[in-house]
């Protein structure tokens, strides 16, 4: 419980500063950059203001150490010549360090060295608490006590008893003197836990810790919680698997974010809505973003922002753009920018005219459209053609989007090779981002809409104590959500909220109505490993010529583009 004066219980405290091992390090490095690598590392390992083990070893780079480094540091190739490498330092510096709190001058510095080296050699960084001793010198100090928070300077200030010397475990030591000495000091002040300490680094205003007592009631439970403003508006929606915790984090310095902490400081009341399972407090968001559209939330809080492309009714139909599906439409796209780019090849692929976008078309005959920076186009831009000669190209569209044919996505790819085979390598890295926009959207509209076909889906994943977490969703909207505890039996449970669900009623549009940011975290929900079917009103299939046939070539398009950003 929380004491009405807003100050933490006993059970709030978490891990006393005596009870907790420290493993305060230091780094030798052959430069700053992400090129170089480390030389020396050097750890003490401090328990209730006792060491209780230290770690030091040089490390032999593998390359020529740069003579000014040799000057700061005294450590020259000579002496790392029959070091071990750091492939072979690492795991033991890990289990070293194992469990504990990791405490470093500059520990950004540090610890992005390590978390860099543990990637590059196959290693997994287990991403410890890091406490900074400069920023929390920054904290305790004043300017005019400590003009520098610089190693050396604040070693001679707090008197330790270890001079620092560019010296890995020599600079070691001499952090935990001047780290035991910023402990004292803010003991005084009453933080008592690496909590606390962690809360207490970063500034964090009076007002913001008493306002922590609009969390006193929140429940533990999954769910939503809404922060409200003076005039009773909601500021923020968000979603926690524990609701009291995360709240909590709002009135704390773990908060960094500018734009919450001005929130946190105009709202009056925290409320919350208790949810079955992460699922439910998932969609509930998403529906509360739409219905109060919060200031200070940056996720879209309109379904219906989505684009589509879809066809015009007329006698030659064209691509266009909208915001409300018809029954036959590729999407959604979050931006009218991929859009567009799809669209293009859309034209490509079929033929059809794109001419209701503002885009600098370039057509397959390699010439620019003059009718491309129109709203409306009246005729053709390859000339009049009859409807039995345009309705292929409807149909490759109708069929493309549906999952029935690939032959467009096929004739997309021969281009694009062919760009490549006669050197023209800046068009075919044009037209792959377009088909790589293209397949994804088609690869994600195509399960979407298979998902919202389906009338009712029941389903269950395990909650991880014995238990099961169920979703009825119909038409690939959450319709009702619950669980059944370790000892409930689950088909009872599941019979009771299939009776109590929501009626959905399907619209028109390829998705029946449904926004797609819920049917996409439906979806997500249902794909996750572990998830079972409990009952389906019609089978859940996805058509045998979808796009997820061609998702080999979208990783490996993707891996085309990751190497030539890397190459930049």
């Amino acid at each position: 419980m929380t004491k009405p004066d807003g100050q933490l219980a006993f059970d709030e405290l978490g891990t006393p500063l005596r009870a907790t091992t420290f493993v305060v390090f230091d780094l030798e490095t052959t430069g700053v950059s992400d090129e170089d690598t480390i030389t020396e590392v050097g750890a003490v390992k401090i328990r209730g203001g006792e060491v209780v083990g230290e770690f030091a070893t040089l490390v032999d780079p593998g390359r020529g150490i740069p003579p000014e480094v040799v000057t700061l540091t005294g450590i020259t190739d000579a002496m790392v010549y029959a070091a071990p490498r750091l492939d072979a330092v690492l795991p033991a510096f890990l289990e070293f360090a194992e469990g504990a709190v990791l405490v470093a001058h500059n520990a950004g510095f540090d610890t992005n060295f390590m978390r860099k080296a543990c990637l590059r050699h196959g290693y997994r960084w287990p991403r410890p608490t890091v406490v900074c001793t400069v920023q929390l010198a920054r904290r305790v100090l004043t300017r005019e006590e400590a003009p520098s928070c610089r190693l050396s300077a604040l070693a001679e200030l707090l008197h330790a008893r270890t001079k620092p010397n560019h010296r890995a475990l020599a600079d070691a030591r001499a952090t935990v003197d001047v780290f035991h000495s910023l402990l004292e000091r803010v003991g005084s002040v009453g933080v008592q836990s690496v909590e606390e300490l962690l809360d207490y680094i970063p500034e964090v205003t009076p007002e913001q810790r008493r306002k922590r007592t609009m969390a006193a009631e929140l429940p533990n439970e999954p769910g939503v919680y809404l922060f409200r403003g003076p005039g009773d508006e909601v500021l923020y929606v968000g979603t926690a698997s524990d609701l009291k915790r995360r709240v909590r984090q709002y009135f704390t310095a773990s908060e960094t974010r500018r734009r919450l902490r001005e929130m946190v400081a105009l709202a009056t009341r925290v409320d919350h809505v208790t949810c079955a399972h992460s699922l439910e407090a998932q969609v509930r968001e998403l529906r509360l973003l739409s219905s109060h559209k919060p200031a200070y939330n940056r996720r879209s809080k309109n379904p219906k922002q989505a684009w589509w492309i879809t066809l015009t009714d007329e006698a030659f139909p064209r691509l266009s753009l909208v915001r409300v599906p018809r029954e036959v439409a590729l999407g959604p796209f979050r931006s009218r920018g991929r859009a567009e780019d799809a669209m293009v090849a859309l034209q490509d692929a079929t033929g059809l005219r794109p001419c209701t976008v503002r885009i600098p078309a370039q057509r397959a005959h390699g010439r620019p459209c003059a009718l491309a920076e129109l709203d409306r186009c009246a005729a053709p831009c390859a000339g009049r053609q009859s409807v039995v000669e345009y309705s292929p190209a409807v149909g490759a569209f109708s069929s493309l989007v549906a999952g029935r044919r690939v032959e467009p996505l096929r004739r997309l790819e021969a281009r694009l090779i062919a760009h490549a085979a006669a050197q023209r390598y800046e068009q075919a890295g044009l037209d792959r981002d377009r088909m790589r926009v293209l397949v994804r959207t088609l690869d994600r509209g195509q399960r979407l809409a298979a998902l919202a076909a389906v009338p009712e889906l029941i389903a269950a994943r395990p909650d991880g104590t014995g238990g099961w977490e169920f979703a009825v969703v119909r038409h690939g909207r959450l319709a009702s959500a619950g669980v059944a505890r370790r000892g409930v039996r689950p088909m009872p449970v599941v019979d009771m909220l299939a009776a109590s669900a929501e009626t959905v009623l399907p619209e028109p549009g390829p998705l029946r109505g449904a926004p797609a940011e819920e049917v996409g975290v439906v979806l997500r929900w249902l794909d996750r490993p572990g998830t079972r079917m409990v009952r389906c009103s019609q089978p859940w299939t996805e058509p045998a010529m979808a796009a997820a046939s061609w998702r080999g070539w979208l990783t490996r398009a993707d891996a085309a583009l990751d190497r030539l950003e890397v190459s930049r």
